[in-house]
């Protein structure tokens, strides 16, 4: 993954902070464990020993590589705005919507960052998230192409 020179802003709500926290904590952990079994291993003399150290510096780069963009990503993240305009669909609505056989499914619309939509998270940037934002209630949702086009009643905004 690339980075660009400009930092754009990413909202992210308590949960997502919170789990970006403890990801970065995790590798910290991680990069440290794999570079104390490095310097625990003299020069390797065996073609197995060498061969194990190269995996541990993949591994360590592939932590370290994770860990910057994690960086990156919290040093650009601010919490959701705490005063919402609960009449009109924004990133950090949480929205309930009934579908066309009655189901009530309740989504919060958060960044693509931070979506999980088995944990109830939808990206701004999905179709459903898209076409939500700027909606107010009980306004119909229609999403996706013709013969896959679903709906959804928007019946509240939190």
């Amino acid at each position: 993954m690339t980075t660009t020179a400009t930092k754009e802003t990413v909202y992210l709500s308590k949960k997502g902070m919170k789990e970006l926290k403890k990801r970065i904590n995790q590798l910290e952990r991680d990069q440290k464990k794999i570079i104390g079994s490095l310097r625990e291993q003299d020069k390797t003399d065996t073609r197995d020993e060498r061969l194990a150290r190269v995996e541990k510096l993949a591994q360590l780069e592939t932590i370290e590589s994770e860990l910057d963009e994690k960086r990156t990503l919290i040093a650009t993240a601010k919490l959701f705005p705490r005063k919402r305009d609960a009449l009109k669909v924004a990133i950090g609505s949480v929205v309930e919507l009934i579908d066309t056989n009655g189901r009530v499914v309740v989504y919060t619309i958060v960044d693509s960052v931070e979506a999980n939509p088995s944990d109830g998270r939808i990206s701004i940037k999905s179709p459903l998230g898209q076409s939500l934002v700027g909606k107010t209630i009980s306004d119909t949702i229609q999403w996706g192409a013709n013969l896959g086009k679903n709906s959804l009643q928007l019946v509240r905004i939190s």
